[in-house]
């Protein structure tokens, strides 16, 4: 897909190339105060390691772990869920894994979205053969009608209709991370 830019580069705004807005900004971060609420409480007193799905969580764990007010250790897992595509493909692929040694620890896992089950799920397996004390599981957004596996996370920001959405991280071929609201891309827009 190539994105057609306007000569001049002021004039353009990712967030043009919505059709609607889903959740705004301000909503986001008022959920994310009320969400690391609930983290502090069930981990409160206790060291937690933070483990990110990324790219596309990046935006969420910086803005949430900031939220965070606990002694906590950060890593990343890399995982191709997507590709160029707005629907989710059948195996996610592992692409780098953590480098944090979580024997024996209290294990969050965040990810951007809860869509099929698939990733949340795999990685999960992953995390729990490396033998956590606990490992629970965090979502920005959660479109549970699209589920193919039984996953259901501890911790959810927003549950969603079953709209391909983009925004605060979550992309269409890479490109929106930087919208700092969540919205549904214009048709034209999902051509890859």
């Amino acid at each position: 897909m190539t994105l057609t830019m306007p000569s001049d580069d002021r004039t353009y705004s990712p967030i043009n190339d919505l059709e609607k807005v889903i959740l705004d900004e301000a909503t986001i971060q008022a959920r994310l105060k009320e969400l690391g609420a609930e983290i502090n409480a069930a981990y409160q007193g206790r060291e937690l390691a933070v483990i990110a799905i990324i790219n596309g969580a990046v935006i969420f764990v910086a803005d949430m772990i900031r939220e965070l007010n606990l002694a906590l250790q950060l890593d990343c897992i890399r995982v191709s869920s997507y590709r160029n595509s707005t629907a989710p493909v059948q195996t996610p692929e592992i692409i780098d894994r953590i480098r944090l040694d979580i024997e024996g620890m209290d294990v969050l896992l965040i990810d951007d979205i809860l869509d099929t089950g698939n990733t949340l799920s795999k990685v999960s397996k992953v995390l729990q053969s490396m033998n956590p004390a606990s490992l629970k599981t965090c979502v920005l957004l959660d479109k549970q009608v699209r589920r193919s596996v039984d996953c259901e996370a501890d911790f959810v920001g927003f549950k969603i209709p079953d709209e391909f959405v983009v925004g605060y991280g979550l992309d269409f071929a890479g490109r929106y991370r930087q919208i700092p609201c969540i919205g549904v891309l214009k048709a034209e827009h999902q051509i890859s």
